[in-house]
C-alpha cells in the first residue's frame, strides 16, 4: 500500500489531471520509440507497431529508401508525346489514321498529329526532353522517366480516382492516407499528409480522403492561391484566448471526450475528432512558420522562380524538411492541363512549372534531403497522339509518361516504351497499381501487407493487383 503522503513518480503521474499525466508520458515514450513491440504490432490492422497517437512514427515493414513523398500532380493530363516521349513517326505519318489506332478503341480517333515542340537529348544519360522543359532537362540525370504507364479509363473522374486511391470508383482511401496510416509522420505539429491546390481539382476532396481509414489520416487541403502565413489556414488564430488558456480549455474538452470514448471503444469518428482537436491546437503555431517564405534567402527564391506553383514547391520542401510524410501539389484548380482545343497551351503550363520543379530537385540535393525524398511527376493520364479538332489532343489512358526522382530511384533512366506512335504501352508496361506498389516499397511498405479490415475483407491500396517495378530501383 502506498503511504498517503508519499507518492512514486508513476502514481503521481497517474493521479495528475485525472490520469492525463500518464497519457503525456505515454506520448513522449511513443515518440521516442519506447512503446510498441510485438503486442502493439499484433493489435495494429496493418501489422505495423501501434502507438499512442495514430500519427506517431511507425516502424516500416523493411528498411525504406525514402522517408517522404512529394507528388507534383499535373491535373488535366499532360501530353507524353509533347513532353518526355518523342515520336518521329508522328511527323512521318502526319495526317494519316493507321488501322491499329482504331482497333479496340472506344473514343473517337483523329489523324496523327506531330508534336509542335522540338525534342533534344540531355545530360550524360542522353534522355530526350522537349523544349517545354529546359530546366527539368538540366537535371534529367536525376530523373527516372517511365514512358510505359497505362491506366484503365480515359476520363478525368475515374482517372483521378485510380491515380490517387487505386480504384476508379469512389470512395477508397487515398495513397497519402495509406502512407500515414502505415508509417505515421515525423512531425506531430503538422498534418502527416498535406495537399496544396489553388482551389480544388475535379472530383475534389475524395482525392485526398481517408474513406474507411480513421479520419486522422485524411489529407489536409490548403488553398495556396495566396500564401499568407496569417490567413492561408482559416481561423488559425484565436483572437480572444492566449495559448495557455486554450491549452487548459482543450485539456478539459479532451478529458470529457475520452470519458465519452470509454463507452465507445470502436468509434473511429470520435477518435479522429479528438486527434484533430490536438492537431488544430499545435497547427496554429507551426503553420505560420512553415508558410513564411520570407525567411528563405533571396538565392533560394530565385532558384524556384516566381509564381503560385513555384511558391508551392518551396512550401513542399519546407514541409518535408520538417517531417511531413506526403505533400501533394496540384498544378491548379480544375483540370488546367486538359488541352482539347490547342496543345500549344502546354507551353504556358510548362513555363509556370519548369523552373520550380528543377529548383526543388536542386534545393533538396543541396540540403541532403534528395536521397530520402521521393518526387513523383505526372497526371491522371496522357493525351492522344492524334489531333482533336485542328490543334488539340484528347485524353489517353493506353500509354503515357510519368517520372520519379530521388528516394531510391535510378536517375538518368528512361524505362519502358510506347509503340511507334505513342498509342500503347509496349515494352515494360507499368500500370497505376504497379506505380503505387513501387512507391510503397520505396517507403518501406509491402503493398500486400499494408491492409485494413473493412466490411468483411482486407482492403489495400493496390487491391488485388500491383507489382514492384524493381528495374527502376537504385
Amino acid at each position: 500500500m502506498i503511504h498517503p503522503r508519499v507518492l512514486s513518480r508513476r502514481h503521481l503521474l497517474a493521479q495528475m489531471g485525472s490520469g492525463f499525466g500518464t497519457l503525456g508520458l505515454a506520448s513522449v515514450m511513443a515518440q521516442s520509440g519506447l512503446l510498441g513491440g510485438r503486442a502493439a504490432a499484433a493489435s495494429s490492422p496493418s501489422g505495423l507497431a501501434a502507438s499512442v497517437s495514430p500519427l506517431a512514427p511507425k516502424t516500416p515493414h523493411f528498411a525504406p529508401k525514402a522517408k517522404r513523398v512529394i507528388f507534383l500532380f499535373m491535373n488535366g493530363g499532360p501530353s507524353h508525346v509533347d513532353t518526355f516521349d518523342p515520336k518521329p513517326d508522328l511527323t512521318k505519318y502526319a495526317g494519316q489514321q493507321p488501322e491499329e489506332l482504331i482497333k479496340n478503341y472506344q473514343r473517337s480517333v483523329g489523324k496523327l498529329f506531330p508534336s509542335p515542340f522540338k525534342f533534344a537529348k540531355h545530360g550524360q544519360s542522353g534522355i530526350d526532353v522537349s523544349e517545354l522543359y529546359p530546366h527539368v532537362a538540366s537535371v534529367i540525370d536525376d530523373i527516372c522517366v517511365v514512358r510505359s504507364m497505362h491506366t484503365d479509363i480515359p476520363n478525368h473522374e475515374p482517372g483521378l480516382l485510380i491515380m490517387n486511391s487505386g480504384h476508379s470508383q469512389p470512395t477508397r482511401p487515398s495513397m497519402g492516407s495509406w502512407l500515414t496510416y502505415g508509417l505515421g509522420t515525423e512531425n506531430q505539429n503538422l498534418p502527416g499528409y498535406v495537399v496544396l491546390c489553388p482551389g480544388k481539382p475535379v472530383v475534389g476532396p475524395q482525392l485526398w480522403g481517408n474513406s474507411f481509414l480513421p479520419g486522422i489520416f485524411q489529407g489536409c487541403h490548403i488553398n495556396n492561391s495566396k500564401l499568407d502565413p496569417q490567413t492561408v489556414i482559416q481561423h488559425v488564430h484565436n483572437a480572444t484566448l492566449p495559448p495557455a488558456v486554450q491549452r487548459r480549455q482543450l485539456d478539459l474538452l479532451q478529458e470529457l471526450n475520452r470519458v465519452h470514448l470509454e463507452d465507445r471503444p470502436a468509434d473511429n469518428q470520435l477518435e479522429a475528432r479528438i486527434e484533430s482537436f490536438e492537431m488544430a491546437f499545435r497547427l496554429q503555431f507551426a503553420a505560420q512558420e512553415v508558410f513564411d517564405l520570407k525567411s528563405e534567402s533571396q538565392a533560394t527564391r530565385e532558384l524556384y522562380g516566381a509564381g503560385q506553383f513555384s511558391d508551392a514547391c518551396l512550401v513542399a520542401r519546407r514541409m518535408v524538411e520538417r517531417g511531413v510524410r506526403m505533400v501533394q501539389l496540384y498544378y491548379g484548380g480544375g483540370q488546367p492541363w486538359d488541352d482539347h482545343g490547342d496543345i500549344m497551351n502546354h507551353a504556358n503550363h510548362a513555363k509556370q512549372s519548369d523552373q520550380a520543379i528543377a529548383g526543388l530537385i536542386r534545393d533538396l540535393k543541396s540540403r541532403g534531403l534528395f536521397d530520402e525524398t521521393l518526387i513523383v511527376w505526372g497526371g491522371e493520364f496522357g493525351r492522344t497522339p492524334w489531333s482533336q479538332g485542328a490543334k488539340g489532343r484528347d485524353h489517353h489512358s493506353r500509354g503515357f509518361t510519368m517520372w520519379l526522382a530521388g528516394g531510391g530511384v535510378k536517375g538518368g533512366l528512361a524505362y519502358g516504351t510506347t509503340d511507334q506512335f505513342g498509342n500503347m504501352a509496349a515494352e515494360n508496361p507499368v500500370h497505376v497499381h504497379d506505380l503505387h506498389a513501387t512507391i510503397l516499397h520505396l517507403m518501406g511498405l509491402d503493398h500486400e501487407r499494408l491492409t485494413y479490415r473493412y466490411s468483411g475483407r482486407d482492403f489495400r491500396l493496390t487491391d488485388v493487383h500491383g507489382k514492384v517495378v524493381t528495374d527502376i530501383l537504385a
